[in-house]
Parts: structure tokens; sequence; C-alpha cells
């Protein structure tokens, strides 16, 4: 509260009756606990802060998610093999074909991609969205431009390879999830740097929900005596993002079939990679993700699994893993049983994001994760309410996994330097290291003035989507490591 109210501009006149009404059959009239102390601007701006909140979703959802709680699981079984396409199985002839049918579905615009972009990077010691940071490549290129760049580049790859050359280029279209915190300046961003060279029109901004912070018993949790706590509602917050602003029919305009979703933390992320794509189609699933293969059984990452016999395929985070099922072996393959860990890197098709979002609002089951939330009384332990992006795969008739290389593919992002793993550092070193093995691949030399572990060769996007068409550049060619090599 801090400053002494002057009692004459405070009328007597109680909360209006209809609203403390409505808080009531929902259990949350103490929202209005504090009315007396309140001067009559925030008197308006409480009364508007809870005509704003869609109280009867927000009810369901609070119980919902409650009573799922305690409810058993199904048991959890390792997920079939024929579910699963591995590296080593893989054949070129397979990779070539699902990169050229990939390829034909952009050329013909029936992808976008999905960013999931609503964290700001405070564990990065920045409160700018993640993807405005800069991981300290050669190119100081930010994690939004290298992503940008990935998306040109395909383009150009998917006109050539229909022999349509830079007239037939048709854009992938770029739909980005913010939060309100994120939002401004994510769009600042895109507009100082011109969209990073992308038509502003192939760039749909959109922010995902907030939802009340809940207190152990499920009441609201006032962060002043005027606002009810919030937090986003977690990166599963897409579907009924994409429903509620109507992008679901805008997609289906557009003329989109499938959907390529990725989280924006990722610094070597193949932003929608035609194998993976042709390798979805091929399958004719709902929904695919890339996998990489569990490092060793402690590791903290989420892992697919499959629910009940013959139940639909879903994710259990690290935390609800029994250690002993963490560490079990499949004595066939001498794998993991659970090996298969999920980096956020998914495919869908459009029919299918229709269902989950209207599946999810139904069931409204959101995960409740203890946190301290800042309310009057200074930090209360509580709960935020949150969906994740992995929460569509039991909506799944058929799910299809595809196992990728962490070293070719995953570089989080998540952690400051100077933390043990997912720094900035670490991340720029994958791509360091990919792309030093890309150029000498391609028939270049490396000079180097550090040990070549500790740095290396950035190929710009703009020239290779993953290796390919480097000869022409590369070939007989010597390099100073660090540098970037553009065209």
């Amino acid at each position: 509260m801090g400053e002494v109210l002057d009692s004459s501009n405070v009328s007597s006149s109680p909360p209006p009756q209809a609203l403390l009404e409505r808080l009531k059959d929902y259990g949350q009239e103490d929202a209005f606990a504090l009315w007396e102390e309140l001067s009559n601007e925030e008197r308006d701006l409480l009364v508007k802060e809870i005509e704003n909140l869609d109280l009867p979703r927000v009810d369901r959802i609070i119980r919902c998610s409650f009573k799922s709680q305690g409810l058993p699981a199904a048991v959890i079984e390792p997920v079939p093999e024929s579910n699963v396409s591995t590296v080593e199985e893989r054949t070129m002839e397979e990779r070539e074909r699902w990169w050229k049918k990939g390829l034909k579905a952009i050329s013909e615009g029936k992808l976008a991609v999905l960013l999931l972009s609503g964290g700001q990077g405070t564990r990065l010691g920045s409160s700018d969205p993640k993807g405005c940071f800069n991981i300290g490549l050669p190119s100081g290129k930010s994690l939004f431009q290298l992503q940008a760049e990935r998306i040109l580049c395909l383009q150009r790859l998917a006109a050539q390879s229909v022999n349509e050359g830079s007239a037939g280029i048709v854009p992938i279209h770029w739909y980005i999830m913010t939060s309100p915190f994120t939002d401004d300046a994510t769009r600042k961003f895109f507009e100082s740097h011109k969209y990073f060279g992308l038509e502003t029109d192939q760039v749909t901004f959109f922010q995902q929900g907030t939802i009340p912070c809940v207190s152990k018993d499920g009441r609201f949790i006032m962060e002043t005596t005027y606002r009810v706590a919030k937090s986003p509602d977690g990166n599963g917050g897409v579907y009924s993002a994409l429903k509620t602003s109507r992008l679901l029919e805008d997609m289906a305009m557009r003329g989109v079939r499938y959907l390529d979703c990725y989280g924006v933390d990722n610094a070597l992320v193949r932003v929608a990679d035609p194998t993976f794509l042709g390798y979805f189609i091929d399958k004719g699933v709902a929904a695919a993700a890339k996998v990489v293969r569990k490092a060793y059984p402690q590791e903290k990452v989420g892992v697919f699994v499959r629910r009940g016999k013959g139940g639909p395929l879903s994710v259990v985070e690290y935390s609800e893993l029994d250690p002993s099922l963490a560490s079990a072996i499949n004595q066939e393959t001498g794998r993991l049983r659970f090996c298969w860990s999920n980096v956020c890197l998914h495919m869908f098709t459009l029919d299918f994001l229709n269902q989950v979002a209207n599946g999810l609002e139904k069931d409204s089951i959101y995960h409740l994760a203890e946190k301290k939330i800042p309310s009057i009384n200074g930090h209360a332990m509580g709960f935020k309410l949150e969906q994740f992006i992995f929460d569509a795969f039991p909506y799944a008739p058929s799910t299809a996994l595809f196992e990728v290389l962490r070293e070719e593919e995953f570089a989080p992002v998540k952690n400051a330097n100077g933390s043990n793993f997912d720094t900035p550092d670490s991340a720029r070193l994958l791509v360091l290291r990919l792309h030093t093995r890309w150029v000498v691949a391609a028939g270049g030399f490396l000079t180097h003035s550090v040990p070549l572990y500790a740095t290396g060769v950035e190929v710009s996007p703009l020239c290779s989507y993953a290796g390919e068409n480097l000869e022409a550049i590369c070939r007989g060619r010597t390099f100073h490591a660090p540098c970037e090599i553009t065209f």
C-alpha cells in the first residue's frame, strides 16, 4: 500500500454486487477482501481486473487440475521400436527421398513454422526475450536472426528444387508466440532488424495467455491489493492461443497443412527441416517429434513413453520417472529402455492442432508447478498453472519419433555462462564444431591460433542450411578460425 490514503477521496460504496456474487459462486470473493482500504482509482483497477478474467474457464481449469493431481497414471511402457526412425537405420536413399519430398511441400506453401518464444532470458542474466540473445558467434547474430536466415535459405532451396529460381519463391509463414513480458520487445527487435530479410507479412506475432496463480486451496493469490498474481500458461498455451486468436483459420486460409513447432532457445535448430517434413508426410501420422538419445540414466530430460498397453505416446518429465525405470536396459538393443528424450522439435498436421486445441480446452487439465509467488504478504508458496507443448501427444492417434544427433541439432541456451551446462558458450562451441566439420568435408582448410576444440568457423545460414552446397565456397580455401563464412 505504501501511501497513507486521504479517506475523504474514498467513497464508502461497497463492491459491485453482481461481480461479488460471481466471485462467491467460484469461492474467490477474497479478491475483494481489502476493498475498504482501496482508493477509488484502485477499486476501478480491481473491478476491471476481475471483469477481464474468464471466471468459469479459470474455475474449471483450477478444479480439473487439482482433481487430476491425485489420480493414478496409466502404467508406463517403452516406445515400440517401430515408432522410431533411428539414425543408424536411416539409409542415404531415405534421407534423399524425404529431403526432396519436404522441399516439394515447402514449395507448395504447405508448411508453416511455429516458434515458442514466450520466455525472457532471466537465467541468462537478461530481461530481453531469449531470441534476442547473441551467443557470441563470430557474426554476432542473435538466435532470432539465425532462425530467420535458415528460413530464407530453405525458401531458396525449395524454389530451386522445383526449378522456379528466385522468381518462384514461396514464403514460409512464421508464427511467433510471445508472452505479455516479451511481446513488445520482440516486435521492436524484428522491426529494427528489418525482419532479417524476410517479408514483414510472412511473420505473425501472437501472445500466449496468462492464468491466475493460486494458493494450496485453489484461491487466487493477490499480487497487490488490486491485482491478481498471474503467470504465462506455459509453452503449451500455444494451442489455446492459436484458437482464440483465430490463427488456425488463418493457417487453413493460407493453404498450410503442416506445422513445424520448436522452442527458441536452441542454437542449432533446423527450422522447417525438409527431411523431417518428408518423413512426417511419408509416415502419414498426426504428430511427430525429433528425439535425441538420452546421454545417461539420470540426465534431466523428459522422455517419450507409451501410456498403457497400446496407448498413446506421451512425455514423462525426469522428475516423474522412477530411478529404477530410468536406468533399465533393453536386453535386445543394449540401450536404455526409456532413451528417447524430448527436445521440443515437433511436427503436427493442422487438423491435429485443431483437435488438440479443442481437447485440451475440454479437459482443462494443467500442470501445477509449486513456486514462490509475489503477493501482498511477501512471497507466498502457491501454484502456477501451465500446459506444456508435449501435452498434445496423448491426443494423437499416431505419433512417429525421428532420432537426430545432438551435436547436429541440439544446442540449448538456458543458463548463464559459468554454469555447468546449456550455456551460450557451450552452444556457440557446438555451432562452431559442426560448421567446421561441414567446411572440412567440403574440402576447406583451417588455421587457428587457439586449440581447435575451443574454436571453429561459422557458416552463415544464407550459404548453407545443413552443410549442403559448400564446395564452391570452401574447396581448396583456407579459413582462419574463428570467422564467419558468407558468400
